[in-house]
């Protein structure tokens, strides 16, 4: 393990197209998602455990979920976990922690992951991600992680490779891909160059405040002005003042899409990032009728291709369903076709 090495978790989102599992008061990655007795915060932290000390690693999340924060990684050192005043997208994120991060550890190289994604194959990840950081720590160079692709995805955004690099497993970056109509999906599998967009990054600290610094100057002075105040008494104000100013941008916008030093590591480690009930049930163990489910006492009958997550229920009986979600937590329950998912969000306002 390499003390240099330093691990920034983005856990801000709200999960809303997993209601009435996750909600903005308690979203998926606090939850125990797949039944594994932990939640895919504390998934993820767990399999970089051997990258970086536990005193690198570094949450930021909203000032809502810091307490949460606390009590599923008390390991992690409480001034690092980075409380948002309110969210402004990844790249303000990512940059509030590495500015914060270089203050204090200038050499820092690290690994930028979200908090609610699932991975399969643990051992293959973090070779990865230590192969990338090998190729960083000493370089301007920024590496995003690609993820070989199965099948014509249209909800991922995708990496185009230039081609490789030398004689090792990097890629030149040659585009980055918005989501794209079936047909293109169709074509990247095809073409075999291109890679789903997994939002893992690697860079050294140095890099990636340059980049932030070149290509959005605005949001670099905004924490050239918070960064006097940290790690006093007059963060969290000086916090609360600027950072609600800042433009709300990903990092894709704001650096990957602009710089000319983006390479990619194409990686098959069983990654998803759990963005939906449909690609939850497709990781799930699965019934001899495509059925699937969380929780301890539930009984799917003359029923197919559906998902039932309720871990709060003392009994479920689901019966004469086709391709539906049926989910319970905390009295709120959803019962839904699959077809309709994408609408989850607006049901959930109703």
């Amino acid at each position: 393990m390499d003390v240099s090495n330093h691990v920034v978790i983005m856990a801000g989102g709200i999960g809303s197209r997993f209601w009435p599992m996750s909600t903005p008061q308690y979203p998926k990655q606090f939850i125990d998602v797949m039944g594994l007795g932990k939640s895919l915060i504390q998934l993820t932290a767990e399999r970089l455990s051997d990258v970086a000390p536990m005193s690198n690693f570094w949450v930021v999340t909203s000032k809502n979920y810091v307490d949460i924060v606390k009590q599923q990684l008390p390991d992690i050192p409480e001034q690092n976990i980075l409380a948002e005043p309110e969210p402004r997208n990844t790249a303000p994120c990512i940059a509030y922690a590495c500015w914060k991060i270089k203050k204090n550890f200038p050499q820092a190289n690290i690994v930028v992951t979200p908090s609610d994604a699932l991975v399969v194959n643990t051992a293959e990840y973090q070779r990865v991600i230590n192969e990338a950081l090998a190729f960083t720590a000493h370089s301007s160079n920024i590496v995003t992680v690609g993820i070989q692709p199965t099948r014509p995805e249209t909800g991922y955004g995708y990496i185009a490779s230039a081609g490789l690099i030398g004689q090792g497993e990097i890629h030149k970056v040659e585009a980055f891909k918005e989501k794209p109509d079936l047909a293109t999906a169709e074509k990247y599998l095809a073409a075999g160059n291109y890679f789903w967009n997994a939002g893992i990054f690697v860079w050294n600290v140095e890099t990636i405040t340059a980049a932030l610094r070149r290509y959005t100057p605005a949001l670099a002075d905004k924490m050239d002005e918070m960064c006097d105040d940290f790690y006093t008494p007059r963060e969290a104000d000086t916090l609360a003042r600027i950072f609600p100013t800042c433009e709300k941008i990903s990092i894709d916008y704001a650096v990957m899409e602009k710089s000319d030093s983006i390479y990619t590591l194409p990686a098959e480690f069983g990654w998803s990032d759990l963005g939906s009930w449909g690609s939850l049930r497709t990781l799930l163990p699965q019934d001899t009728l495509d059925n699937a489910h969380v929780g301890e006492n539930i009984k799917l009958v003359d029923s197919a291709n559906c998902i039932v997550h309720a871990q709060d229920a003392k009994q479920v009986v689901v019966q004469g369903l086709n391709g539906y979600i049926v989910a319970l937590r905390d009295g709120r329950l959803l019962v839904c076709s699959l077809d309709n998912e994408q609408m989850i969000k607006e049901y959930s306002q109703l």
